[in-house]
């Protein structure tokens, strides 16, 4: 079976803050990649027990994530920037993946929620609030490609269960703040939901690489519907306030569903 792993950062066992974690100018930033490259990694395992045949990695974090060096030598994996969802599924696969996976933004208990930058308020497409787990299975679901596991904190793993009821999740992370950031300053959200519990690494490791496997043979029995949405398509970005409280609205329109994810984005003012 050939699988497509979507792969982020700030739900990976062990990283702790954005700024330290999972941003390139970070002090922890190298061992960051570290601990989500072994993540995405005992996944792989985990697939290959279950006969997987061809496994592609997206390295989908802005500046990315995995470190080649130490990457699975079954796996490969797509990176450089920029890419977009047209470029990660040129090929087909049968099912697909999230490991590192966070909620969307203003998530009650969600570790580092956010939804594409900390500095948005969020999203919705066709005016149901989505966050990326949303997006991307609805990008895959423009493929015919179904979801069938997520790795990540307890929030994402709930938001990818409303979605996907029948399919695997891998908790490694439980946020403990609660509350909603709505309405908080980027820098302000960025040290909103940073207290949690995280698994030991080597311990969220095995349950990913367990996860996996149990995964893809329930997918041999059982029928994963990919998720999708009834065109047209309205994709609209809204900004948290900025220091003076102005925030900034784009909306994108698409027939498919692929033209709304990667229509060109123009911010205007919101005016109240």
């Amino acid at each position: 079976m050939r699988v497509y792993m979507m792969t982020d950062m700030e739900c990976v066992a062990g990283i702790v803050t954005i700024p330290d974690y999972v941003r390139p100018e970070g002090k922890y930033y190298e061992y960051g990649r570290e601990l989500a490259t072994l993540e995405f990694n005992a996944a792989v395992e985990g697939l290959l027990e279950a006969g997987a045949t061809d496994i592609l990695i997206a390295d989908a974090h802005g500046p990315g994530s995995v470190k080649p060096s130490l990457l699975h030598p079954a796996a490969r994996v797509l990176t450089g920037r920029p890419w977009t969802y047209s470029d990660a599924w040129q090929r087909p696969f049968d099912v697909a993946i999230m490991i590192g996976q966070h909620a969307m933004s203003n998530t009650d208990g969600g570790h580092l929620s956010h939804t594409g930058s900390t500095d948005r308020e969020e999203m919705t497409m066709n005016g149901v609030v989505v966050g990326e787990i949303a997006l991307n299975m609805l990008a895959a679901g423009y493929f015919g490609t179904p979801y069938i596991m997520l790795s990540g904190d307890d929030a994402a793993c709930a938001e990818f269960r409303a979605l996907c009821p029948n399919g695997v999740t891998v908790s490694v992370i439980e946020g403990i703040k609660r509350g909603s950031a709505a309405g908080l300053t980027g820098e302000e959200n960025r040290r909103h939901n940073v207290p949690a519990i995280h698994c030991a690494p080597k311990k969220a490791r095995e349950l990913i690489r367990d996860g996996a496997r149990e995964a893809l043979e329930r997918a041999k029995t059982t029928r994963f519907e990919p998720y999708t949405m009834s065109p047209p398509y309205e994709l609209v970005r809204l900004t948290r306030p900025d220091e003076h409280g102005k925030r900034r609205r784009a909306v994108v329109h698409g027939k498919t569903v692929l033209e709304a994810l990667q229509a060109t984005v123009v911010y205007e003012e919101v005016t109240e």
